[in-house]
């Protein structure tokens, strides 16, 4: 029994590991036009004069070369590509898979070295936890960072179109305004129009580099003004003041969202606690007396060969999950 948690725990920290060193890895047509089009082109150089570089390459797993290929031919490959581009990760989806497994192998190992001191954590129950938090702790990390970039894209957006606007009546072209942009702005703003710019260096229409930008962020403000852009440069009129429109329309809508979240925050609240207050409750009685839940557990009495208490926890976890989801979808007020 030793020697297989040994070998479990051994294979997670293997993956977790080869995750982390071969993040910034490429190969191919791919990796060549990454040289150009990733917001931080330096990076390769600084790490060969490191020193590392060449050990990194020679280092790289066959196996998780082999996982990542195989990941990105699968359409969920290519879901999970996109969102990891939208988080702004420098990992690939065979590497992220390799460190969700991780995640997944060493978190009930954890549990288990932590079962020494507190026993149930040790338990089947706990380590069954354990996987699941594993599970979930990576893909709820990926959103969350989304997420976050989404909302600082969105926050600058409104200032990086005045600025926009403003030189252009300042008699520069669209271009030297994006780097204008690129050069005076703030990140995610400054990786994301650095991109177009680098996109219509290497021979790409403008329009398309923009539809490229909308298809990263996922912006709703951003997929506004790539719009109006493109209408623009078919049909004519004045581009500056149809910017700043725009800009007053997105500073407007984030007013409204924020005053709206502001209202709805204790509604928001609500759902948090009264979905996860009686898993607390369930959590803290499972550790402090571990044999008060025994009962539930127990079979006879039992529905469909199955423990009843189990059948009621799953019946009333099920519940407290729909309650939620109803709670979430009447504070969700779209702009």
């Amino acid at each position: 029994m030793v020697i297989i948690v040994a070998l479990i725990l051994a294979m997670g920290i293997m993956l977790v590991f080869i995750g982390l060193a071969t993040s910034g890895g490429g190969s191919g047509i791919s990796a060549r036009l990454e040289r150009y089009t990733a917001s931080k082109p330096e990076a390769s150089t600084t790490t060969v004069q490191s020193g590392v570089g060449i050990g990194d390459v020679l280092a790289q797993s066959v196996a998780l070369a082999r996982l990542n290929r195989i990941v990105e031919q699968r359409d969920f490959g290519a879901n999970l590509a996109r969102d990891i581009a939208r988080a702004d990760l420098k990992l690939k989806p065979g590497e992220f898979i390799a460190l969700w497994i991780g995640s997944i192998v060493g978190i009930p190992f954890l549990f288990l070295f932590l079962g020494l001191i507190l026993q149930p954590l040790g338990s089947p129950l706990g380590l069954l936890a354990g996987a699941a938090i594993g599970a979930w702790l990576p893909r709820y990390w990926l959103g969350r960072r989304r997420a976050s970039r989404l909302n600082a894209f969105n926050k600058q957006l409104p200032d990086t179109i005045t600025l926009i606007a403003n030189a252009l009546r300042a008699g520069s072209s669209f271009l030297q305004a994006i780097e204008m942009v690129v050069r005076e702005a703030q990140p995610p703003v400054t990786v994301e129009f650095g991109r177009v710019v680098r996109e219509v260096n290497l021979g790409l229409a403008f329009d398309v580099a923009l539809e490229n930008m909308v298809r990263r962020v996922r912006s709703d403000d951003l997929e506004l003004m790539a719009t109006a852009i493109t209408i623009q440069h078919q049909v004519g009129g004045n581009l500056a003041e149809i910017l700043d429109s725009i800009a007053f329309t997105i500073r407007e809508r984030v007013r409204i969202k924020g005053e709206i979240r502001t209202l709805t925050a204790q509604q928001r609240m609500s759902g948090y606690v009264v979905a996860f207050l009686p898993i607390g409750l369930v959590g803290v009685l499972f550790v402090i007396a571990p044999k008060f839940m025994e009962p539930m557990f127990m079979n006879p009495p039992g529905i469909m060969n199955l423990p009843a208490g189990l059948i009621i926890l799953i019946f009333a976890g099920i519940m407290m999950f729909i309650g939620f989801m109803i709670i979430r979808s009447i504070v969700s007020i779209e702009v």
